[in-house]
């Protein structure tokens, strides 16, 4: 059975047990109480430490072989500028989309007080200061400061990611900038480093099934039904946004910058796109994605081996937006309340995490947990959205990869080196050949 199968089968066996037992016994019973105690909870807790630990790393890895793979920083020529703009706008725009379409749902506001603080009550060991000083903290000119990081090791153990994305991009950047040698090996490393941290991932993913049921079973035997409501709602929000990104955003901006017409541009590329969203990984995508770029659309392998792979780690769109929209999801469940100011660091967040979240399934849950600290949401509460998390994995990483190709025609179309009129013959099926 297919890894993905396995979590949606957990996540539905959790449910439905954990809701019988909330409907049945009741959370207090001492068979409930027990099968959440000794089983379920510890077998949640040791999945969710899996992915705790390589937080750091990951992100750290992600981001300076992103900046590094771009070049010398100081010849960073046109193509390269154009690539990394087009990243990040589109990002950010997602990620406003999504934080816009969140604040006036409210998705996380449908949960009665009562249940909100029995979660802060079963998640949370001194939460309540924890969230007491987020709603407190002012966004100014001592957080812009604070971002340059005075010992990286240290930001690591405080879990202040900021600290560590600076740390990145300032070590990707000088890696660009030392001899052709030393350069080598120390990305060599770097490369070394990211692949190890994918596989403890991937160890993580393979008891995902179990960890996702204990979980899940935690949660619904305590809440029952008061929590599937918001928590459909929040599904729904995000899978409209990305579409809505898709259909609207992304659309505008291949008419404008690219020059075709959105639906034949999906229709050429929709082999890449039915990969990704069965993977849910970038990185498995890569293949197709070369040879979509260059046999259905025509791009010069040039543009599509500069392009797609950088792509793949720092274009993010569709996980940006998740992002975005769950940090609030989460805040608005636990009762935090966010300023404008803390907003903007939200937003700017979900663009650089993205950028650090592993192209591979569940990449961008590990950031989540450390997102979620910094605003005084107990990391246990990430238990809340991870039985749907799959579903919206598969959403978000096609969303990734449209904006992957979107990337590859603007700047092959902005460099001269292709047109809309150079499109080649339709493929006569989805696969690429």
């Amino acid at each position: 059975m297919p890894l993905h199968s396995k979590i949606l089968l957990g996540l539905a066996l959790g449910a439905v047990v954990g809701v019988a037992a909330n409907l049945g016994l009741g959370p207090e019973h001492w068979l409930v109480a027990g099968l959440d105690r000794y089983l379920a909870g510890p077998l949640g807790q040791v999945f969710l430490r899996m992915l705790s630990m390589v937080v750091m790393p990951l992100v750290f890895a992600s981001i300076a072989l992103g900046v590094a793979g771009v070049g010398d920083v100081r010849r960073l020529g046109r193509m390269g500028a154009r690539t990394l703009a087009f990243f990040l706008a589109t990002t950010a725009l997602a990620t406003g989309l999504g934080l816009v379409l969140v604040q006036l749902v409210q998705p996380g506001t449908h949960i009665s007080p009562a249940v909100r603080e029995q979660l802060l009550a079963d998640y949370a060991t001194g939460a309540a200061a924890k969230i007491d000083a987020a709603a407190t903290a002012q966004f100014g000119i001592e957080t812009l400061v604070g971002i340059v990081t005075r010992n990286p090791i240290k930001s690591a153990v405080d879990g202040d990611m900021l600290g560590i994305i600076f740390f990145g991009l300032v070590f990707g950047a000088a890696l660009t900038m030392i001899r052709d040698d030393r350069r080598k090996a120390m990305t060599t490393w770097l490369e070394a480093l990211g692949d190890i941290v994918t596989t403890i991932i991937d160890f993580a993913m393979r008891i995902a099934p179990y960890g996702v049921a204990g979980l899940i079973f935690g949660v619904t035997s305590r809440f029952g039904f008061a929590l599937l409501a918001p928590l459909g709602v929040y599904v729904g929000l995000v899978l409209g946004a990305l579409l809505l990104h898709a259909a609207l955003t992304m659309s505008v901006l291949i008419r404008v910058l690219v020059g075709l017409p959105p639906l034949l541009f999906f229709r050429r590329i929709r082999a890449a796109l039915v990969t990704a969203f069965s993977t849910s990984s970038s990185s498995a995508t890569l293949p197709t994605n070369l040879q979509v770029g260059e046999q259905n659309l025509g791009l010069p392998a040039s543009v599509c081996g500069f392009v797609y792979p950088l792509g793949a780690t720092m274009c993010m769109n569709g996980t940006a937006l998740f992002e975005g929209i769950t940090v609030i999801f989460l805040c608005q469940v636990f009762g935090v309340t966010l300023d404008g100011g803390q907003m903007a660091v939200v937003m700017g967040m979900a663009v650089l995490t993205s950028i650090g979240a592993a192209a591979v399934p569940g990449g961008s849950i590990p950031l989540m947990v450390g997102m979620l600290t910094m605003f005084g949401v107990p990391p246990e509460g990430i238990a809340v959205i991870l039985g749907v998390d799959r579903i919206l994995d598969m959403a978000r990483t096609a969303v990734n990869v449209l904006g992957d190709h979107t990337a590859a025609a603007y700047v092959a179309r902005a460099e001269g080196l292709w047109q809309p009129h150079m499109l080649p013959a339709e493929p006569t099926s989805d696969a690429p050949t």
